[in-house]
């Protein structure tokens, strides 16, 4: 089946070029041009991605993103937008997008970050490690997305479960910020390695006995992270 792609832009010209080359690329687009229309169309199921513009009559995209995760739906979210300013991208990309193009783009490359979304997916939706992973006394479940703790139960964000997974997958290794921003977000989404850090410390908050010295989620200094159990 073709994968159906929402797209929300309110550039009628900008729309059209898209929906017609992601026709030529055999993608099933669907064009809106407000935040209050996609989230009808998506509240009716069915898509594969969102390409989402950030600024939107009414409702903006980061408040349409907002409202699609509180949902629980964690189909990956492309953000469009003329805003290039690092607290956008980091505000985007915390929000729960999994990508951040800025405005002029090319459409090949659009079409490439596209691809390399849905590759993400396809390895994260592989469990070689199983569905659950024990940090200390804590466990995350990688399908429900959720940490049960001595402190209770926790949901996780979906880029946090990515950070563990690749973690777990080189357990006792150093995994650099590079490759973290990688695998996890595509370097192309332009996230700093303030974001990387920022997710480990919200998953310190919640996996760790003492946030302040983490004896699971560990900084390699010069380096990045490893995960110790």
């Amino acid at each position: 089946m073709k994968r159906r792609i929402l797209v929300v832009e309110d550039d009628e010209h900008l729309a059209d070029g898209i929906r017609l080359n992601l026709e030529l690329e055999d993608y099933e687009p669907v064009v809106t041009g407000t935040a209050e229309d996609g989230l009808l169309f998506w509240q009716h199921g069915g898509f594969d991605l969102i390409l989402l513009d950030v600024m939107l009559p009414g409702l903006d995209g980061f408040e349409m993103c907002r409202r699609v995760r509180e949902a629980g739906d964690r189909i990956p979210i492309l953000f469009l937008t003329a805003r290039n300013r690092d607290e956008d991208r980091i505000r985007g990309l915390e929000e729960g997008g999994d990508d951040y193009l800025t405005k002029p783009f090319n459409l090949r490359e659009l079409l490439a970050r596209i691809k390399g979304i849905f590759r993400r997916e396809e390895w994260f939706r592989v469990q070689p490690l199983g569905e659950e992973l024990i940090v200390g006394d804590s466990r995350v479940n990688f399908l429900t997305y959720e940490a049960i703790t001595p402190r209770g139960r926790h949901a996780l964000k979906e880029k946090q479960v990515m950070i563990l997974r690749l973690l777990a997958e080189r357990e006792g290794e150093p995994v650099d910020r590079a490759t973290i921003i990688d695998r996890v977000w595509g370097y192309d989404a332009s996230p700093t390695t303030r974001t990387v850090d920022n997710f480990i410390l919200g998953l310190r908050k919640i996996l760790e006995p003492d946030p302040a010295d983490p004896q699971h989620l560990q900084t390699v200094h010069g380096v990045g992270y490893r995960l110790m159990r």
